[in-house]
């Protein structure tokens, strides 16, 4: 039977969670730990909140509704995150599950260990391949903001161009840390850029992400 490297990322992430405590910091600017668990329950048992992660008018409701969630007891909330999506979201699809948690998780698990000290972990072959598979058609919509074009590569020999131009960036690094420094956390992701310096300086002053 597959892995299921979402539910697996989900189970981590909570123990952590439990480990450390509401207070801790995350990578997410202004956001305790109580605030990403907020976030991750919002996002799956409140679509009318979860709009505002993608839709500026409705980012004023969202805010409110993370914020009366992430108030409630930790142990409580840390729960809802473990159990999951109720049966009537999408999220609860096996193969929406796949898409759209995997990458989500992984982030935010990484978010609440680099804020904590945690380095790199070592990601099995088949968990790297799925965070690749995913990366590689989301990075065009994550790094489209990029001044210049941009190749990510892997140590291994994989490569995938995210955006087009006439001065070209390499980053390289694994897969997980191609993945952070693509959804907006460069200061984190252990990777080296490679390119004209000016592009190159370019690139890492641009802000990425969604």
């Amino acid at each position: 039977m597959a892995t299921n490297h979402a539910q697996r990322e989900r189970s981590g992430l909570c123990d952590l969670f439990d480990e450390l405590g509401s207070d801790a910091p995350t990578l997410c600017e202004g956001w305790t730990a109580a605030d990403l668990a907020a976030h991750l329950v919002v996002r799956e048992r409140r679509p009318d909140a979860a709009l505002g992660i993608l839709a500026a008018p409705f980012e004023r409701h969202g805010d409110k509704v993370r914020d009366d969630y992430a108030a409630r007891p930790f142990d409580q909330l840390v729960e809802s995150v473990r159990s999951g999506p109720p049966t009537l979201s999408a999220f609860g699809i096996p193969g929406v599950d796949r898409m759209a948690n995997t990458m989500e998780y992984f982030i935010h698990f990484e978010d609440l260990r680099r804020a904590n000290g945690m380095g790199p972990r070592a990601l099995d072959p088949g968990f790297e391949d799925q965070l690749w598979d995913i990366l590689r058609r989301m990075s065009k919509m994550m790094l489209r903001k990029s001044p210049a074009g941009i190749t990510l590569a892997t140590p291994d020999g994989r490569r995938a161009v995210a955006r087009t131009g006439d001065d070209m960036v390499t980053i390289t690094g694994d897969v997980g840390e191609l993945a952070l420094f693509a959804y907006g956390r460069k200061d984190a992701a252990e990777v080296e850029l490679s390119g004209p310096d000016g592009a190159v300086e370019a690139v890492r002053a641009a802000s990425f992400g969604i």
